[in-house]
C-alpha cells in the first residue's frame, strides 16, 4: 500500500474521531445545561463542528468526486440549516416564556415584542409577547 494513502486514511481516521469526540460534548452539554439558551449552543457549535469533522475525515478516506460533492453538500447544509433552528428554537422559547428574562444580558427581542403596531412574526404569539414584557 502507498504511504500516502495509509497517512490520509490514518488522518482520516483521526478527524473521524475527533469529530465524533466533539459531538459527544455537544450531547453531554445538551444532557447538563440548564436553560434552552445554553443548550441550544450545545447542540449546534459543538455539532456542526464536530460534523465538519466527521465529513472531512470520510472524504480523506473516500477521495472520488462525487463522494467529496456529497460530502460538500452536506456540510454546507449544515452550516445553513444549524444556526437558523437554533434561532428558532430560541426565539420559540423566548416566547413561551421558557427563558429567564433577567439573566439575559442583551435583550433585543422585548423591544420588538413590546413596541406598538410592531408584527413580531405574525400572527397569534404577538399578544402573548406583549403580556410578558410588562411583567417584568
Amino acid at each position: 500500500m502507498n504511504v500516502w494513502l495509509q497517512i490520509t486514511d490514518t488522518a482520516g481516521a483521526v478527524l473521524v474521531f475527533l469529530g465524533a469526540a466533539i459531538c459527544l460534548l455537544g450531547v453531554v452539554g445538551m444532557i447538563k445545561l440548564p436553560d434552552v439558551l445554553s443548550r441550544s449552543h450545545a447542540a449546534t457549535k459543538p455539532q456542526t463542528l464536530g460534523l465538519l469533522l466527521v465529513l472531512a475525515g470520510v472524504a480523506l478516506r473516500l477521495r472520488s468526486g462525487m463522494d467529496l460533492a456529497t460530502l460538500a453538500l452536506i456540510g454546507f447544509f449544515q452550516l445553513m440549516t444549524g444556526p437558523v433552528a437554533a434561532h428558532l428554537v430560541a426565539r420559540s422559547a423566548y416566547r413561551t416564556g421558557q427563558i429567564e428574562r433577567g439573566e439575559l444580558l442583551f435583550d433585543d427581542l422585548d423591544a420588538q415584542l413590546t413596541e406598538p403596531g410592531a408584527d413580531p412574526g405574525g400572527g397569534q404569539e404577538s399578544g402573548g409577547g406583549s403580556e410578558r414584557g410588562q411583567g417584568s
